[in-house]
């Protein structure tokens, strides 16, 4: 089974329980090797279905202040590219079924390779690509080599995206689609905006790949909210918050099942 077909199944799987599907975000490396490994465990038995993977970049032009800071913990501890792809592998041999989405930045890419990276992703256990800095217009390479591999390769939209717009990145994404529910960056938010349904139903007109929606949900009621418009939900900045300091694993676990009983609520 591709990475494709296998974050198809979960989506799938979800819309016949008629519920939407958990996707944390956890960053690589933070708040060190060992505790990541601990998060993304813990979030798996949690219920979270699929997983959005960061991999630390010295300028991460989408994430906020709560990640920008986690991601730059994890490159002065020595994270490297490879090093993100060691931990999946490692969670892959201990029995860690749910997809994995590398979110990452062109620049890692480049210096690492293109066709290496797709390679070496697919042998660790990586299943999609988001990359928010590389728009489709300029991802024929990466597109190929994913295709080749079964990686499926997900784009961003936003709310300010015109018709036009989504129709051609809906057509070149595979696996989901990515909207990022406010103009601007990563972090949760008190309340989610007003307009996110519009937002939903109007790119809703031009595909039938599953809409999982990030940036800005904090919270089980701002999940379910969002569950039930979306057939995602993904969420980081506050768990990446709530894995700093001193118990901060109970904490995510904690926080991982509130978001995940209001994301599996059914509709």
């Amino acid at each position: 089974m591709t990475g494709v077909e296998r974050i198809q199944a979960v989506f799938a799987r979800a819309r016949a329980e008629q519920r939407a599907v958990f996707m944390p975000y956890q960053a690589m490396g933070y708040p060190d090797r060992a505790a990541t490994l601990e998060i993304i465990r813990t979030l798996g038995d949690t219920g979270a279905e699929l997983f959005e993977i960061g991999i630390p970049h010295s300028d991460p032009l989408a994430d906020g202040p709560t990640i920008q800071t986690a991601t730059y913990t994890a490159l002065t501890q020595g994270t490297t590219v490879a090093d993100c792809l060691a931990m999946t592998r490692e969670l892959r041999a201990a029995g860690m079924t749910q997809p994995f989405c590398a979110m990452t930045y062109y620049n890692p890419l480049f210096a690492y390779g293109v066709q290496r990276f797709v390679a070496d992703a697919v042998a660790s256990g990586i299943d999609g690509l988001i990359v928010p800095d590389l728009p489709p217009e300029e991802s024929e390479e990466l597109e190929a080599a994913c295709r080749a591999a079964g990686l499926a390769t997900i784009y961003l939209l936003a709310p300010t995206s015109t018709e036009a717009r989504i129709r051609f990145v809906a057509g070149h994404c595979t696996g989901f689609i990515y909207l990022v529910s406010v103009t601007g960056i990563t972090g949760a938010r008190t309340e989610l905006p007003p307009d996110l349904a519009a937002f939903i139903a109007r790119v809703r007109k031009h595909t039938d790949l599953p809409l999982a929606v990030g940036f800005g949900i904090g919270d089980g009621a701002q999940a379910a909210a969002v569950a039930q418009i979306a057939e995602g939900v993904i969420v980081g900045s506050a768990l990446v918050k709530a894995a700093t300091g001193e118990g901060g694993l109970a904490r995510v676990a904690a926080l991982g099942a509130e978001l995940a009983a209001g994301v599996k609520r059914a509709r």
